[in-house]
């Protein structure tokens, strides 16, 4: 069965990769050479380069070659989805704007004329020689002249027939050809159309990824949510919890990226900070500098940590010790009693597979049920588990809100949801859409953010 799904993966590649090549390289051109070569070169390279940054990063190959290879290469992931979806979008384009050059091409044709064939009838023949010599042939008006009529002084003669060696190249059945203003032969309507279009979609891709890479290189925005608990004292009236997700430090998001993450979350002054799993991608060797910063990270009440399933691909133990030693506290499968709720937290599902997946009776069996509950989870879909333990609050990211637009369709799929505020019985689930971003370091359709939850007593 994987063989077969790899084969059905390997084939969908291989033909859109083609049918990018045939539109922007092979239909913009008039034959072989260069810059079809060229663009062959480019399309292979950048797949090269993608699955090379994948492989790189998830066999925790030297981070000098991680850091070579991400940039391109994820970058090259992002720009292949949109030039895709932009040439597609150009297949409804396409036969309009030929339909439309058409058009525009049969307005300036001059209207044609009947006049007597000059070699078979000369100037000033009577109609009868005409019919009899069959020589009326089309003309535009402006050769024409009446019949009789002596030739003007401005009257001009004939041009001389080109040589042979001068006359424009034939077009193709089907392709009708232009003339420039010199005389020289012009591309045809159909490959101008193919170089308006191609020239239009990767317009269109690079700006679309350009602006998304920008949007995530500047630093999560912040986000402002009021949730009523039932169960809040009123003293806890407007309590704020920051809740951040899906940091992913990398070898693209390094410690400068970690800085504006905690300036930003410091900025907004919580009474308690929640890190939702996805710190980085990578080991504690190899990403630990860039982790630094999250040792700036203040608030009244503390910061805590669960883990994502990146933290499984990245080594969980060392990082859950890491993040311990930069002040944050790990609550792995765990809870804390603060004044007016209490705080739990739960391992991801991927640490099932260590041994060290999520233990909800262990985190919340004991508790007093009386008492508010905010819980920290990574992924949506533990909200079930957190329905059925009582949970009035579960915080959770790692779906990027899609991140790269279409693909909130997919997680919409995958996930009860995506991003925002939604309820499930008592219980209240919030999604972040997550500060940074995993792969191409970019976002459309699904801004990065930093959420602040602020808390309403509905005794209050």
């Amino acid at each position: 069965m994987i063989i077969v799904f790899a084969l059905l993966a390997l084939t969908v590649l291989v033909t859109a990769n083609w049918y990018l090549w045939r539109r922007l390289f092979r239909d913009t051109t008039a034959g072989p050479g260069r810059t079809r070569r060229v663009g062959a070169a480019v399309i292979g390279g950048g797949w090269v380069l993608a699955i090379g940054a994948l492989v790189a990063e998830r066999t925790g190959a030297p981070f000098w070659l991680q850091r070579v290879l991400a940039w391109p290469g994820f970058l090259w992931l992002a720009l292949s989805i949109y030039l895709l979806l932009a040439v597609v979008a150009g297949e409804v384009v396409r036969p309009l704007l030929g339909r439309l050059l058409e058009r525009r091409d049969r307005r300036r044709e001059p209207p044609l004329t009947a006049v007597p064939h000059p070699e078979r009838v000369p100037a000033g023949a009577p109609a009868e020689e005409r019919q009899e010599t069959g020589g009326d042939v089309l003309r535009p008006p402006q050769e024409t002249r009446k019949a009789g009529a002596a030739p003007s002084d401005d009257a001009t003669t004939a041009p001389a027939p080109a040589p042979a060696s001068a006359a424009p190249t034939p077009a193709p059945p089907g392709d009708p050809v232009t003339t420039t203003p010199a005389g020289g032969p012009a591309p045809s309507r159909r490959l101008f159309v193919s170089r308006v279009v191609a020239g239009a979609a990767a317009a269109a891709a690079v700006g679309t990824v350009g602006y998304g890479t920008y949007g995530v290189l500047r630093g999560p925005r912040v986000k402002r949510v009021t949730v009523p608990l039932a169960k809040l004292p009123r003293a806890a009236q407007g309590y704020r919890i920051a809740v951040v997700s899906d940091i992913h430090l990398s070898p693209v998001l390094g410690r400068g990226f970690a800085q504006k993450v905690v300036d930003t979350i410091n900025s907004t002054q919580p009474d308690l900070i929640a890190v939702v799993g996805d710190l980085v991608d990578g080991s504690v060797k190899d990403l630990g500098p860039a982790a630094a910063p999250l040792a700036q990270l203040r608030a009244r009440h503390g910061s805590y940590f669960v883990t994502g399933n990146h933290e499984y691909f990245s080594g969980a133990e060392q990082w859950v010790e890491e993040v311990r030693r930069l002040g944050l506290r790990p609550l792995e499968n765990d809870r804390t009693e603060l004044p007016w709720f209490d705080l739990a937290g739960v391992n991801d599902i991927a640490g099932e597979s260590e041994g060290q997946g999520p233990d909800f009776a262990r985190a919340l069996g004991d508790r007093d049920t009386a008492r508010a509950c905010v819980l920290l989870a990574h992924q949506p879909v533990q909200i079930h588990d957190a329905v059925d333990h009582g949970v009035d609050l579960q915080l959770s990211g790692h779906t990027h809100g899609g991140q790269l637009w279409p693909g909130n369709l997919v997680a919409e799929a995958a996930n009860p949801t995506v991003a925002g505020l939604e309820r499930y019985g008592d219980t209240q689930l919030y999604v972040s859409r997550g500060a940074g971003a995993w792969g191409p370091p970019t976002r459309v359709g699904a801004p990065s953010d930093i959420t602040v939850i602020e808390l309403a007593s509905k005794q209050a």
